[in-house]
């Protein structure tokens, strides 16, 4: 099987075209390489001599132009959701042109298309108040959860290619999967805010920096759910095998009940692991893109393919932790 990766040097990309090429698949990436640590990844799939279109993937001239593909997993976005309020063109260019760019290429070649959206296609429907606490483990967000009401801009856009995606399937006969994730953590983040809370908690740490417990009244309750990168790889595998009696269907994807944070605890995770305690300044306000809880249910996706994830949110620091261990000294040159 052919498959091509969008995004695919990216922290997800990278991680599934390896993963993918361990498993004995036929894998080319699509990265046009303007993110920041990129080229460190471009560097692993050349040792595995896995090759990358740099190609901007609002650009269909050049889409079109690829190789025909069995299957193309679509990961390429842009994912930070304070960036999706200043650069509009960018986040939309990007997370929607890019993705019906893709499905006129699919369309064209007959070919299958894994997607991976977001959470935030859900609404912001919590009111800014202070939470003292920890949040306890009330809701989950499934597939059945309502999409209606302001998600941010980023979210929009995802929300939009998913839409985009299943008329594709109604009108053109396309098969899909669309796994919509939380947070997803695990060696290869580099410790950037806008790769995710997880590993910029541990990169901090780490090197002794400070850091600010943001919004809810400053107190760091907020709570999430989060994923390990070899988790959603697992999955992502057993969907291409089931993929023949398993298509057209969008699932929630998470770290759920498994593995999930505030980020007070995730806190004292990271000082166990760099023996380093920061300091935390407390910020009351928060971005109105902000949410205090998001936690995944995870039962359809479980049912379809028998999948749970397995690392819980302690073997995700300590993974993260070791990789960024081990690799400080050669980052530096790519930041």
């Amino acid at each position: 099987m052919k498959i091509l990766i969008t995004g695919g040097c990216g922290f997800v990309g990278t991680n599934l075209s390896l993963y993918l090429n361990s498993k004995g698949f036929y894998v080319h990436s699509l990265d046009n390489l303007s993110r920041k640590g990129s080229k460190y990844n471009l560097t692993l799939l050349n040792k595995r001599k896995i090759k990358n279109f740099k190609i901007n993937i609002e650009n269909y001239k050049f889409i079109q132009s690829l190789p025909k593909y069995d299957l193309i997993i679509d990961c390429c976005a842009e994912a930070a959701v304070e960036i999706s309020k200043k650069d509009i063109d960018k986040v939309f260019n990007t997370n929607l042109i890019g993705t019906f760019n893709i499905l006129k290429k699919i369309k064209k070649d007959k070919s299958k298309l894994i997607y991976l959206s977001t959470s935030r296609v859900y609404p912001i429907s919590f009111k800014k108040k202070i939470i003292k606490s920890k949040l306890k483990l009330t809701k989950l967000f499934g597939e059945k959860n309502s999409i209606n009401g302001p998600k941010t801009i980023y979210g929009v856009t995802k929300l939009a290619s998913e839409m985009l995606i299943e008329e594709f399937s109604y009108a053109f006969g396309l098969k899909y999967i669309i796994n919509r994730c939380g947070v997803i953590s695990g060696p290869l983040q580099f410790g950037k805010q806008d790769q995710g809370f997880v590993s910029l908690w541990v990169w901090r740490h780490l090197n002794k920096k400070k850091m600010k417990y943001i919004g809810y009244g400053g107190y760091g309750n907020q709570v999430r759910d989060v994923l390990h990168i070899d988790d959603l790889c697992n999955l992502i595998y057993l969907q291409i095998k089931k993929f023949k009696k398993i298509n057209n269907k969008l699932f929630t994807v998470g770290g759920s009940k498994k593995s999930y944070t505030s980020l007070n605890q995730l806190t004292k995770i990271c000082e166990k692991f760099t023996k380093n305690k920061i300091k935390f300044s407390n910020i009351s306000k928060t971005s109105i893109y902000d949410i205090p809880y998001y936690v995944t249910n995870n039962n359809l996706v479980t049912k379809n393919y028998n999948w749970k994830p397995k690392k819980n949110i302690n073997t995700i620091v300590k993974d993260v932790f070791d990789w960024l261990t081990k690799n400080k000294k050669n980052l530096k040159k790519y930041f």
